[in-house]
């Protein structure tokens, strides 16, 4: 069981930045920020310094009834892109200094060997949800479980973990995601996507409304089952066990948003691990946010993925961690001990 964090440490670590050489509370959100990092990390001098972002890929069976406007095969070329470090989210974590590893969730193709690839492949990809469940109780649980594992795994040499994702179709079974965990109308979730015209848009309406006519499912484990995808499920299971390792875990947009309000959903106090990165383009995003009493540090129009989003406020993240760790007091400045 994921415990709460122990607020009863705030106003404690209130006090220190108050305490500190600039006037109380003028750095806004980024000292609440800050008090978030240092109750996570249980230190006035929580770590930033190593960060790593995860990509998790699949493929959903969605594409067949047209819910994207590329085919799944371009999956697989971005995962190629992305471990030939030529994707906007290596060129973003190379700038703030992050590692990259690759995910293979439910990858609809055999991929080769790569050094910053992990497989955990469940399967190659989702069933249509549209006709039939997308993933089977099993395959929930083993994705669930993969993700748990590899986040605990990983957090043993990082400090912060970022999530991201590459699969074509994920917006579909992120909107039918949020239309159940969040009760929200479906219309008022479903967006653009990857670039659909107007004619993509209705027929994406239009499939994604018979795939919710197929199910009333409305718990967590069973809407992941209906509406999958495999990386959504298994970045859920990652944010999971991000928050057992009492690590801070930064939630890109909408798609890894929908995998973090199914980790909130399985287990409310996850939500305190989180930070969420910005605030998507992408319809429905203001809903996910509103319904995981979230506030994104950004609002940059980004609805690309792959965790760029999440990489563009690691920054922030390590800016919030050094301000409670590094800054002076005002009485150490006024009586020259710095």
């Amino acid at each position: 069981m994921i415990p709460h964090l122990d607020r009863a440490r705030e106003p404690a670590l209130r006090a220190r930045l108050d305490a500190q050489a600039k006037p109380p509370g003028a750095l806004g959100r980024i000292e609440d920020l800050a008090v978030q990092l240092a109750l996570i990390s249980g230190s006035e001098r929580p770590k930033a310094d190593k960060a790593v972002l995860m990509v998790f890929a699949g493929d959903h069976g969605l594409t067949a009834s047209g819910v994207a406007a590329y085919p799944s095969s371009v999956t697989q070329a971005m995962v190629a892109t992305l471990l030939a470090g030529r994707a906007s989210a290596n060129a973003f974590a190379a700038a703030v200094g992050a590692d990259l590893l690759v995910v293979d969730a439910g990858v609809a193709a055999e991929l080769p060997e790569h050094p910053t690839l992990i497989r955990a492949k469940v399967a190659p990809g989702t069933r249509d949800a549209s006709v039939e469940p997308a993933l089977t109780p099993a395959e929930v649980e083993t994705a669930l479980g993969r993700g748990v594992a590899l986040a605990r795994a990983v957090a043993k040499d990082f400090d912060i973990l970022a999530m991201g994702e590459m699969g074509i179709g994920n917006s579909a079974s992120a909107a039918l995601i949020l239309h159940r965990l969040a009760a929200a109308p479906l219309q008022d979730c479903v967006g653009l996507g990857a670039g659909h015209d107007a004619d993509g848009f209705a027929r994406k309406q239009a499939v994604l409304a018979r795939a919710a006519a197929r199910s009333a499912a409305t718990a967590p484990l069973d809407v992941l089952a209906e509406f999958g995808g495999l990386e959504i499920t298994m970045m859920a299971g990652a944010i999971l066990g991000a928050a057992e390792a009492k690590r801070p875990v930064i939630i890109d947009g909408f798609i890894a948003g929908a995998a973090a309000l199914a980790a909130v959903r399985l287990s409310p106090a996850v939500a305190d691990y989180c930070v969420f990165a910005h605030r998507s383009a992408e319809r429905g995003h203001a809903l996910m946010l509103e319904a995981l009493k979230a506030k994104p540090l950004l609002d940059l129009d980004l609805r690309l993925g792959e965790g760029t989003g999440a990489l563009l406020a690691l920054p922030m993240v390590r800016a919030a961690a050094r301000l409670i760790a590094d800054v002076a007091s005002l009485d150490d400045v006024m009586s020259g001990r710095i």
